[in-house]
């Protein structure tokens, strides 16, 4: 059956190909993006460490825009969201081209991608939950469907960077632009279309209605990630007190909520779920802001693009196939992120020790196998457990998984990259270390005690593009790619732990008779 008839909207199958496109122009952005980070340190001179957190805008403004589209979206109505998004995306292309000299370039591209992210969430504020709305019946199937649209776009922006930065060396400015493209297509196609509202709108729950399951718990997750991230920006104007004033910022808000909701409790359930996703975050969108940095340093730029390609297109294919798997193989949702979670943690297990291209084939083939289900099916099960919190729920969980890929994924990534790689060249010449080091130290999470020395980027650069490299060159270059061997076998620990917690969750549906999609009357957990 196709998406028409199986909607319950006569313009459905138009919605979901909308909202496809406008995931589409995020994922575009986010691969070309991912594949300039070496132009930003050759010509910038940022460490592992800043180029991390540059890239972790990219996740943390989709946090605000995810969150609080879906707050008000119910209220408001879809349309005025995507005017806004689209807004965002134009606002988002003039502030990154701002980046001009090594003085100005790191806030511009902050906050450049900031806004793009921005945009980006308030997009899936409106995709998400109108899709788990659209078809009630087939949450899955048609949520991965409308995600396979994220590694169509990688595909497309990875050709797009592998043709005009590998082949035609064009300005980096030029190829991100391409983003609009899709940003174009999706405003028109949204355009004069007439949205349904949510299960919970129709029935004219209140906010307070849809926010309670979230509660204090929820609340917990979201608004220490938000602490982290308002800690990091303090760091710009009060160094000192950064930390004091992040969390301060957070408690405020997990206040504002506890009064909001009346002090509920939460959903234990939802808790757990939160937590998940922010390492789905962590392992998914964090390693793909890095990937193809990673693989292009161990083997070349061009092959590196080759591999980022070759991983999205499983992604792109396989997510038509949920639907397929949830009936055939018999796994329910959490069956399946379980089987996912083993699955990614080999895959990376395998990638830290992968020495030739098809070795790498493989080991990343596995890991893209193992990530393609991730995002989607939690937030199926949302959309399956929880009808009575609208797009709230859901779009908190967004917000989370994109905000920790921000603040803990891709600054995570970098700073192991920063600090496994000086570790390893350290042991290997100290003199050489010395010489070669950044001169300020990374940290992660503002912890002080986490203090690392890198690599700086432009002496880095420099080594790797010597065609005839000296001894010490070569030091280096093997002591960075160690930094990045170490860093994918850290990163294989994410989701090993989410195996466990997936593990437990299935035992738990079990216990209480199976899962199964809930009515928005009834009470869960």
């Amino acid at each position: 059956m196709s998406a028409k008839s199986e909607g319950i909207a006569p313009n459905a199958s138009r919605l979901l190909w909308a909202g496809f496109m406008a995931i589409l122009a995020a994922g575009v952005g986010f691969a070309i993006r991912g594949g300039i980070f070496d132009n930003w340190g050759k010509e910038f001179g940022f460490t592992g460490a800043q180029l991390g957190a540059i890239g972790g805008a990219g996740f943390s403004g989709f946090c605000f825009g995810i969150i609080l589209g879906g707050v008000i979206v119910d209220k408001i109505g879809y349309g005025k969201l995507v005017a806004l998004a689209l807004l965002c995306h134009v606002v988002s292309a003039f502030v990154t081209f701002g980046a001009s000299t090594p003085e100005n370039a790191y806030n511009y591209l902050f906050w450049g991608m900031f806004i793009f992210a921005y945009a980006n969430g308030t997009l899936e504020a409106v995709a998400n939950p109108l899709v788990a709305t659209l078809f009630p019946h087939k949450r899955t199937h048609y949520l991965n469907i409308l995600h396979a649209s994220w590694p169509a776009g990688m595909v497309l922006g990875s050709v797009a960077g592998w043709v005009l930065d590998d082949k035609m060396a064009l300005n980096w400015k030029l190829q991100l632009a391409l983003y609009l493209v899709p940003t174009a297509l999706y405003a028109i196609m949204f355009i004069g279309q007439k949205f349904p509202k949510s299960e919970a709108a129709e029935k004219g729950a209140s906010f307070v209605q849809m926010f309670k399951p979230v509660g204090i718990l929820g609340a917990v997750v979201a608004c220490y990630l938000l602490a982290l991230f308002f800690g990091d920006i303090a760091k710009a104007f009060s160094p000192d007190n950064a930390k004091v004033i992040g969390y301060g910022i957070g408690g405020v808000l997990l206040i504002t909520v506890a009064v909001i909701t009346k002090f509920s409790f939460g959903s234990i359930l939802l808790f757990v779920l939160y937590v998940t996703h922010a390492m789905v975050g962590a392992v998914e969108l964090g390693t793909d802001g890095w990937i193809q940095n990673i693989t292009g340093n161990l083997f070349t730029s061009e092959q590196g693009k080759y591999l980022f390609i070759w991983t999205s297109a499983i992604m792109f294919s396989l997510r038509f196939c949920a639907h397929w798997i949830e009936t055939k193989l018999k796994l329910s949702p959490i069956g399946l992120l379980l089987v996912c979670s083993v699955i990614a943690c080999i895959g990376l297990n395998l990638a830290s020790g992968m020495q030739t291209f098809g070795m790498a084939m493989v080991a990343l083939g596995i890991y893209a196998i193992g990530k393609t289900f991730f995002w989607p099916t939690m937030l199926a099960v949302i959309g399956d457990r929880y009808p009575q919190t609208g797009a709230v729920a859901m779009s908190i969980m967004g917000g989370i998984g994109m905000l920790s890929a921000g603040l803990i994924g891709g600054p995570g990534l970098g700073y192991g990259k920063d600090r496994f790689a000086g570790e390893a060249l350290q042991k290997a010449d100290a003199a050489i270390y010395a010489e070669y080091k950044a001169e300020k130290p990374s940290t992660f999470l503002n912890l002080e005690s986490t203090a690392a020395f890198g690599l700086d980027g432009k002496k880095l650069a420099e080594a790797k593009e010597a065609k005839e490299k000296t001894p010490a060159q070569q030091t280096v270059v093997d002591a960075d790619q160690k930094g990045d061997r170490a860093t994918l076998k850290a990163d294989s620990f994410i989701p090993m732990t989410m195996a466990g917690i997936y593990l437990l969750l299935l035992i738990y549906f079990k216990a209480i008779g199976g899962y199964r999609t809930v009515k928005i009357d009834e009470q869960v957990a």
